[in-house]
């Protein structure tokens, strides 16, 4: 599908369904064109196909965990070695995981959604965006 701006194209995989939808109605009301996926194997499908400017992912999910699908994109092509991905959690990651995937990775970001705002998230998204 062809969407107007590509560049304000978003993908939320993310399970818990409140959040999704306060996710994406912030986002679009500050302009963004936003694609929704509520578990790792349909946001996988839907990140391959459409190819967001930037992807939200929550880490732990049914089906699919957040780093695996992660994975999954990063070798996936030229695409998905680089598109940028924040990484939302509940649960501070171990120090492993962030040296093996973050670190390593500087397309990847995370945010621990306790700790922060809609308006925090959305800068920090606009500003990734505008670095890519």
């Amino acid at each position: 599908m062809e969407y107007e701006n590509n560049k304000k194209l978003i993908l939320i995989i993310e399970d818990d369904i409140p959040l999704l939808n306060i996710l994406t109605d912030e986002l679009c009301r500050v302009g963004y064109t936003v694609l929704q996926a509520k578990d790792g194997e349909s946001g996988l499908a839907v990140a391959l196909l459409e190819r967001p400017t930037l992807i939200l992912l929550d880490v732990i999910m049914p089906k699919i965990d957040g780093l695996t699908v992660l994975k999954k994109i990063r070798e996936e092509n030229e695409w998905g070695k680089n598109v940028s991905v924040i990484l939302l959690t509940n649960i501070s990651l171990s120090r492993e995981i962030i040296d093996e995937t973050i670190d390593k990775d500087k397309s990847v970001k995370y945010i621990i959604k306790s700790n922060i705002t809609m308006k925090n998230v959305v800068e920090k998204i606009t500003e990734f965006i505008n670095k890519s």
